[in-house]
C-alpha cells in the first residue's frame, strides 16, 4: 500500500513539476507561446466540461462550441495588440447564435438543454482563459508593443499559493468542514491558510512589480484576497459538477492530478473576478485624476 502511494505521489510530482515548466516556458517564451498554452488549455477544459455534459444525458456539441471559444481567444488577442478594432468582437455573434441553428438539424429531445450546456461552456471557460491571454497585454495599443508576462504569472502563483496554503493548512489543522456536501475534505483551516499564502504571494509580487511601492503591494494584497476566495469557489464549483456526473476526475490528461478542468479549475474562475477588481480599481483612478499604470505591473 505505502508503495503504491509512493509511486503515485511520485507520478504527481513529476507531472506537477513538468506542468510547471510548461507553464513558465510557454508564457515567458513570447506572447505566441503564451496564446498557443492558452488555446491548448481552453479546448482541453472545455472537452472534459462537455463530456461532464454527456455524462448527465446532455448531447451538446463539442467541436464547434470549442472553434467559437478559440476564435474568441484569437480575437480578444488581436484586439488587445491593435492587430485588429474592437468590433471584430460581433464576428462571434453569428457563430454563437448558430448553436440555436444547428439544434433545428440534430433531432435531440432536449436541444434546449443542448445550448445551456454548449453557451455554459463558453462563459465558465473560454471566457476566463480569453480573459487571461489579454493580462500580459494589458498596455498593448500596437502590433508593436512591449509584452509584460509579469501579472499573468503573479494571479497563477497566486493560485498555486492558495492551494499549497490550503493543503498544508488544512493537513495538519482542519477540523471544522468547509464545504462537506460538495467536497467533505475542505476546512475552514485549509481555507484560512489558503488565502494567507495568497495575499502574502500578492503582497510580495506587488513590491516586486512597484519597488518599494507600499500602495502597489496592499493593491496586489486585495488581488490575492480576490483570486483566493474565488479560487476555492471554482474548485467548489468543480467537484460539484464531477459529483453531479459521477467522476472522481475530469479527465486523465494529468498524470496523477486529472484532467483540466481538475488542475484549472481555481484559475479558472479566479481570472473573471480579479480581472474585475482591477478593473474597477482603474477606473476609479481615472475618475480621480491617479495613474493607472500600477493595475499592470
Amino acid at each position: 500500500m505505502s508503495s503504491l502511494l509512493n509511486k503515485n505521489f511520485l507520478v504527481r510530482t513529476l507531472s506537477g513539476a513538468g506542468l510547471l515548466v510548461i507553464v513558465l516556458g510557454a508564457v515567458l517564451w513570447s506572447p505566441f507561446s503564451m496564446l498557443v498554452l492558452m488555446a491548448v488549455l481552453m479546448a482541453g477544459s472545455l472537452t472534459e466540461f462537455f463530456r461532464i455534459a454527456r455524462l448527465k444525458g446532455a448531447r451538446p456539441l463539442v467541436a464547434y462550441p470549442v472553434v467559437i471559444g478559440l476564435s474568441a481567444l484569437a480575437l480578444a488577442f488581436a484586439v488587445q495588440t491593435g492587430r485588429c478594432p474592437a468590433s471584430a468582437f460581433a464576428l462571434l455573434l453569428p457563430m454563437i447564435f448558430a448553436l440555436f441553428v444547428a439544434e433545428l438539424y440534430r433531432r435531440h429531445e432536449n436541444p434546449l438543454g443542448n445550448v445551456c450546456w454548449e453557451l455554459g461552456g463558453l462563459v465558465y471557460i473560454a471566457l476566463p482563459f480569453a480573459l487571461l491571454a489579454t493580462i500580459p497585454l494589458r498596455g498593448a495599443c500596437s502590433a508593436g508593443s512591449s509584452y509584460v508576462p509579469g501579472d499573468m504569472l503573479a494571479i497563477i502563483f497566486i493560485v498555486w499559493a492558495n492551494d499549497v496554503g490550503a493543503y498544508l493548512a488544512g493537513s495538519l489543522f482542519g477540523r471544522h468542514r468547509l464545504f462537506e456536501r460538495i467536497s467533505p475534505k475542505k476546512s475552514w483551516e485549509g481555507f484560512a491558510g489558503g488565502v494567507l499564502c495568497a495575499v502574502a504571494v500578492g503582497w510580495l509580487y506587488g513590491l516586486y512589480a512597484g519597488p518599494g511601492d507600499t500602495a502597489h503591494g496592499l493593491l496586489w494584497s486585495g488581488a490575492g484576497l480576490v483570486v483566493a476566495v474565488a479560487g476555492v469557489l471554482g474548485d467548489l464549483v468543480e467537484s460539484m459538477l464531477k459529483r453531479s456526473a459521477g467522476l472522481k476526475d475530469s479527465g486523465n490528461s494529468i498524470p496523477g492530478h486529472g484532467g483540466f478542468l481538475d488542475r484549472f479549475d481555481a484559475l479558472i474562475l479566479a481570472v473573471p473576478f480579479v480581472y474585475a477588481y482591477f478593473a474597477i480599481f482603474a477606473y476609479i483612478c481615472v475618475l480621480s485624476g491617479g495613474p493607472v499604470g500600477a493595475v499592470a505591473g
